[in-house]
């Protein structure tokens, strides 16, 4: 019995079969997802009230649930042209692809009144002249990509 577990352990290593449950699943790897945000001209006060009030506290509890592991803020340190220009950026780190989906659960918890949640969003969005979501991911500058 002894060398049948040998036999399996140099070939498990010889091969570098991994047992399918040991496997990473990409949906189980971190995500970031970068917001990026542009603000009509005069508004970005408002508009960054609104933003702190409702998606930087869903941020925060959705960090202390373990949900979001980081989060960071970004603003424009120069001008630049209006065709490349943004206010917000914001680059989340989930956990993995589950804890991206967690944002309305925990918006409901943090904000039980609808309707002032639903006008608040509405403003915000009426100030907001272009936004999207983009997934990102770090690569290793050392390896070959094609």
């Amino acid at each position: 019995m002894r060398y049948g577990f040998l036999a399996l352990l140099f070939a498990v290593t010889v091969t570098g079969a991994i047992p399918a449950q040991a496997q990473t699943r990409p949906s189980d790897r971190p995500l970031q997802v970068e917001w990026v945000y542009q603000v009509k001209y005069g508004s970005q006060g408002e508009w960054w009230k609104l933003f702190k009030k409702y998606q930087i506290a869903t941020l925060d509890r959705e960090k202390q649930l373990g949900y979001v592991t980081e989060y960071k803020v970004f603003r424009p340190g120069a001008h630049v042209s209006e065709d490349s220009r943004w206010d917000y950026r914001i680059i989340i780190t989930y956990p993995n692809y589950d804890g991206s989906k967690r944002e309305g659960e925990v918006e409901a918890q943090l904000f039980p009144d609808k309707a002032a949640l639903a006008r608040d969003e509405d403003r915000r969005w009426e100030l907001t002249v272009n936004h999207w979501d983009l997934p990102i991911r770090q690569i290793d500058p050392h390896e070959d990509r094609e």
